[in-house]
């Protein structure tokens, strides 16, 4: 049987650590060993700060998607569509309207009927 020993710890503290613990382990021991393991093999001080933590670093990266995202759609409205627009304006192959060939015409045709005709005139004839 494993030996105990008391540690006096505040009230507030104490509770704290036993609902940390029942969450995360099995017993109270267990969870200060695994503790103090994580600090000695680490090398770190629970005093330390490790910078920006995981929701800062998060909504930064947010940010910074966002205007991006800004950028790249004012480029597109801007630049990108303009200039596509432009590009396939110019390899658009209109296809000429066909006009029928010109053709000697041979004579009057018989069925029209003359509308006008010129005065005749005895001298000047043609």
């Amino acid at each position: 049987m494993n030996s105990f020993i008391g540690i006096r710890f505040k009230k507030e503290t104490a509770k704290r650590f036993q609902k940390f613990s029942r969450a995360h382990f099995k017993s109270h021991t267990e969870a200060m060993a695994t503790m103090l393991d994580f600090f000695f093999y680490n090398e770190i001080s629970p005093k330390e700060k490790f910078g920006p933590t995981g929701r800062t670093i998060e909504s930064t990266i947010k940010k910074r998607i966002n205007a991006v995202i800004a950028i790249m759609k004012d480029v597109e409205k801007t630049q990108t569509k303009p200039t596509a627009a432009m590009i396939a304006s110019l390899f658009q192959v209109q296809e000429p309207t066909k006009k029928g060939l010109i053709l000697e015409k041979n004579g009057i045709d018989k069925n029209k009927e003359i509308r006008f005709k010129e005065k005749g005139d005895s001298m000047n004839n043609l």
